[in-house]
């Protein structure tokens, strides 16, 4: 079963780090073949690929400055959509 996201907590913790805009790093982990779903929501920013151990996962790492707490949300509600998903 999958934890609900509390959307007003999160941007109370993303809102408690520091001031927008700012660089913020997301982190994804991806079934193997997915990574260029990720890499779409992203489309100007470099991303950096860690395969698993035994290779059925892709860790993906995007950083990317970001203008409000809500945008930081808004990606990750986009990447939520990705089937496989685990956003870190």
């Amino acid at each position: 079963m999958q934890k609900k996201f509390d959307k007003a907590s999160f941007k109370e913790k993303l809102e408690a780090v520091g001031q927008f805009p700012m660089l913020y790093m997301f982190k994804f982990i991806v079934p193997s073949g997915r990574e260029h779903e990720v890499g779409v929501l992203f489309p100007a920013h470099e991303m950096t690929l860690k395969p698993s151990s035994g290779g059925k996962y892709i860790s993906t790492t995007i950083q990317m400055m970001v203008k409000s707490a809500d945008h930081v949300i808004e990606i990750y509600e986009k990447a939520a959509e990705i089937e496989g998903v685990i956003a870190l």
